[in-house]
């Protein structure tokens, strides 16, 4: 049994614990089990993923996430920008990650913003057959797959149930989906809750899901630059991006993000 020192962090309300492999700290074991027990409400800290930073020899440091059941995940929009506010750089910062290079930087007391990378795979208004019941969606990936769903009454949804469904139909094997519930408040604030791959169930937040939602609510539109405020159960978060030449270019994610507290447990 080893000493692990640890940091607790929250990104509009998605919650994380980092550890800080970039000297001194070596972790014996599967990362993947280690997730497992950190990341337990009950019997661990408690926390939707994981975050190990690793020097790198392409960027300012190497971001790895690991969801809370273990599965690594190629990249996580809310984890980065924790990342950001943990290495203390008042300059931008680049991280390496699965799904490639990001860069951040902190904006304010508590605010962090990332830029991602530009989404891939968009296809819309696509009709799948959900627990007996037809329903239209959009997919894009925005770092990880997400499948986005337009419904009003969002408040009334019952997310694991559908979401779940989604998460594992066959449209999406082998690796799933994500699945984030929009509704459009205005023509610059959404509302989206969302279910997540690797938590199996939903999160107060989402940052690739905040970024893919608003996207796909505003792909159609005229406009050459868009700014979004997505609102979610754990705060808003701040989408831009450009429309150029049929593309979507100069994606940025901004919110909330905090150290919550610091510690040592026992694996």
């Amino acid at each position: 049994m080893g000493k692990l020192n640890f940091t607790k962090m929250v990104g509009a309300g998605n919650d994380f614990i980092v550890l800080d492999c970039r000297s001194s700290l070596v972790i014996h074991g599967s990362l993947s089990k280690i997730a497992q027990l950190l990341c337990d409400r009950k019997t661990g800290i408690g926390a939707d993923g994981m975050l190990v930073l690793e020097k790198s020899k392409i960027a300012d440091f190497r971001m790895s996430v690991f969801n809370a059941d273990g599965s690594v995940a190629e990249m996580c929009g809310n984890g980065l920008r924790c990342a950001v506010l943990f290495a203390g750089v008042k300059s931008k910062v680049r991280v390496e990650t699965k799904a490639g290079i990001y860069e951040g930087e902190v904006t304010g007391k508590d605010k962090v913003r990332v830029k991602m990378q530009e989404p891939k795979d968009l296809k819309l208004d696509f009709p799948i057959n959900v627990n007996g019941r037809k329903i239209k969606i959009n997919f894009i990936n925005t770092g990880v797959p997400h499948t986005v769903v337009f419904v009003d009454g969002l408040d009334k949804i019952d997310i694991d149930r559908i979401g779940s469904s989604m998460r594992y139909h066959d449209e999406f094997k082998p690796k799933g989906t994500n699945v984030d519930f929009v509704e459009i408040m205005d023509d610059n604030n959404i509302k989206m809750r969302t279910y997540e791959r690797g938590v199996e169930g939903e999160t107060l937040a989402c940052g690739t899901g905040a970024v893919a939602s608003a996207i796909i609510s505003k792909v159609k539109s005229e406009g050459l630059r868009v700014k979004i405020n997505v609102h979610t159960l754990g705060g808003i978060l701040k989408v831009e991006f450009q429309k150029i030449d049929n593309k979507i270019k100069n994606v940025y994610l901004e919110g909330e993000t905090k150290m919550v507290f610091q510690g040592g447990i026992y694996v």
